[in-house]
């Protein structure tokens, strides 16, 4: 046993009985000296409240436990040996608490396991639930603890550990996997979302990550309830969890402000405050163990008079014990945790009332393209007989109206015909990218190519509305349009080369249609930008079918995009019409054989040459509008007017 000081603090006859302190004060004592109490002693490997333990025996006297690496005699201890002696009582506001000494150690249950058969909990799932694997980018992976409401946008997003959406490797911004890497590496196409916001520290070990592209159910996996509210946990209470690695294991609270130093590796060490779970011996697992590797990131719920779980979530799974010989686990406060994460319960949710809550927001009269955004009217697109009747429609309309932008979705083809949008300089917003995904809403899913089609491929998942034009009005309208512009209804597969704005040291200029929309977007004075643009793919005769992932598209080899403004330097009207080409860029097997010439990739065309190549149909005032060009016999004889656009004619928007 540890030798400890005989505190001369312990002697006096006038101190009050250690009975008559309350148990908020130790723990506030311990949440204000915790990183003292542990200071230049690596022996210790935590300091909580809890009952102090007898023979073996746990009484119903509270203590400060000190939980030690190993315990040594008073001779192995410092200068030379390990750690120091600790005191045998501590003065807490005038009463002499004692303190009591076990052996544990901890570590993050985030470690490597082994694939095992296929089961719910380790594979990738079509509708997400608290209970399963998840991880970061860079993480080996844990489990999802609960769906919450983002108290800063009202958004559903995803609660776990920080070691398990970020990691020492991780950063804000990147994607988050369902499963995880332990359970599948393919980090495209098992994208949830991105990493929003993280905390490792006193307060806990936790991360936000953004939820799109999968239906969500927020009832625990086994468990059967859902986060509705959070607790404080006392010492005895019975609570129960579900987790990615053992399922579900019932516990009892045995230590409260227990802060243990946790090597997270990569040379982070932390500590991190929270309370200790001990195995419920009325309910013990088959296998003895609370909680293993990959179970971090899971809630521990509070558990009725009657055994049954509630939706009261009181801790936040993030550490087992290393060494043991008897099963702990240990867990942030929920309270703690959603406070710093701003983040407060959801209740219960379902893919069905989830879906409900997107469609509803997506009716808001406000949504879609404008046509009097600018000073003269631009009005939407129409479309000749044979490409209308191929356009998806939702409530009797064939415009998909979105923030800032609508869509014309082509049924057959699976993307869309063409997109109009606006853009506002004035309000632009700086906002991270997030996940692509289906729009859910009526028929609408069935008719939208999927991740499968991007994989393994020089084919990135290419914008027709740029992203970036999109984020502009109130930070709400902003965020909302970033998130709407990931829809798969606003993308075409474009080669990589082709679709990508470059500005990197190994391609400066990047692919046509990324310069194109830079030339838009870096204007001479963007604050005063106000553009209405249409673009979209030119379905051809010739197009090439594709496969890839189960999956069938035909890959168009033109594209197409007007630009509409009011050039305040002379006040004019204007309207250029641009056809750009990825026909030279198609995978080996896929491109044609003939001459192709890399000067006419990029080219102005006449809007009524373009109308007769799309089926699309522009409005008079666009027409009116088109800023005249000098006519140029195409390589193929055919009569259109489509002209390299040099760099004396870029358009500068003032």
């Amino acid at each position: 046993m540890v030798t400890r000081k005989n505190s001369t603090k312990s002697r006096g006859a006038d101190k009050p009985p250690a009975s008559k302190i309350k148990i908020e004060d130790l723990r506030t004592y311990v949440r204000q000296h915790a990183t003292n109490l542990m200071r230049d002693d690596p022996n210790i490997t935590s300091v909580g409240v809890a009952y102090k333990v007898v023979g073996g025996l746990t009484t119903k006297d509270l203590a400060i436990r000190f939980t030690v690496g190993e315990k040594v005699s008073a001779q192995g201890l410092g200068p030379q040996g390990l750690g120091r002696e600790l005191p045998k009582t501590i003065d807490i506001n005038g009463v002499a608490i004692p303190t009591d000494v076990v052996e544990r150690s901890y570590k993050p249950s985030f470690t490597t396991v082994a694939l095992g058969p296929r089961e719910e909990r380790k594979a990738r799932v079509d509708v997400l639930k608290p209970g399963i694997s998840v991880g970061g980018r860079f993480v080996e992976g844990g489990t999802i603890g609960a769906f919450v409401r983002d108290r800063t946008t009202g958004n559903l997003v995803l609660l776990s550990n920080w070691h398990v959406l970020q990691g020492p490797r991780g950063s804000i911004g990147d994607a988050v996997v369902q499963p995880g890497l332990s359970d599948d590496n393919r980090v495209d196409q098992n994208r949830i979302g991105t990493l929003l916001r993280s905390h490792l520290g006193r307060v806990g070990d936790c991360a936000l990550s953004s939820v799109e592209g999968r239906a969500v159910m927020s009832e625990i996996l086994g468990l059967g309830v859902s986060v509705g509210a959070v607790g404080d946990p006392s010492l005895d209470d019975p609570v129960v969890k579900s987790g990615r690695t053992t399922g579900v294991t019932n516990g009892i609270v045995k230590a409260l402000e227990v802060h243990p130093r946790i090597d997270y590796g990569g040379g982070i060490s932390e500590i991190v405050g929270g309370f200790e779970i001990e195995v419920d011996p009325a309910a013990p697992p088959a296998d003895g163990e609370i909680s293993r590797g990959g179970d971090s990131g899971c809630a521990w719920m509070a558990v009725d008079s009657a055994g049954n779980p509630t939706d009261v979530m009181l801790g936040l799974h993030f550490a087992g014990v290393d060494g043991a010989r008897r099963e702990y686990a240990v867990a942030c406060f929920a309270v703690s945790v959603m406070k710093k994460l701003e983040v407060e319960p959801l209740g219960s949710v379902s893919p069905q009332s989830l879906m409900a809550l997107e469609a509803q927001a997506l009716t808001d009269e406000s949504l879609g393209y404008s046509a009097g955004f600018l000073s003269f009217e631009v009005e939407p697109p129409t479309f000749v007989k044979a490409r209308r009747d191929d356009l998806a429609s939702l409530d009797g309309s064939n415009e998909l109206r979105y923030r800032h932008f609508s869509v014309w979705l082509s049924k057959s083809r699976k993307y869309p015909l063409c997109v109009a949008w606006n853009i506002e300089g004035a309000t632009f917003k700086r906002l991270k990218r997030t996940s692509f995904r289906i729009d859910q809403r009526g028929e609408l899913e069935m008719h939208q190519l999927t991740n499968a089609i991007y994989l393994s491929n020089p084919f990135d998942r290419g914008h027709i509305a740029r992203r970036a034009d999109l984020c502009w009005g109130s930070p709400a309208e902003a965020k909302e349009a970033n998130r709407h512009s990931f829809f798969h209804t606003n993308i075409v597969p474009q080669h990589e080369a082709f679709n990508q704005s470059g500005n990197t040291s190994d391609d400066p200029e990047g692919g046509v249609w990324g310069r194109l929309e830079n030339t838009v977007f870096d204007s001479e004075n963007p604050h005063r930008l106000r553009v209405s643009l249409m673009a979209g793919p030119v379905f051809g005769r010739q197009d090439r079918r594709f496969e890839q992932g189960g999956e069938t598209c035909l890959l168009p080899d033109e594209f197409w995009k007007i630009v509409m403004y009011r050039d305040e330097s002379d006040s004019s009207e204007r309207a250029y019409a641009f056809l750009l080409t990825q026909r030279h860029l198609l995978p080996a097997g896929l491109a044609p054989q003939g001459l192709e010439l890399e000067p006419w990739l990029w080219a102005r065309i006449g809007l009524r040459d373009l109308q007769d190549m799309t089926g699309i149909r522009f409005g008079r005032n666009v027409l009116d509008r088109e800023v005249p060009f000098t006519s140029a016999q195409s390589l193929d004889g055919s009569p259109s007017l489509k002209l390299m656009l040099s760099q004396a004619d870029y358009f500068l928007l003032s």
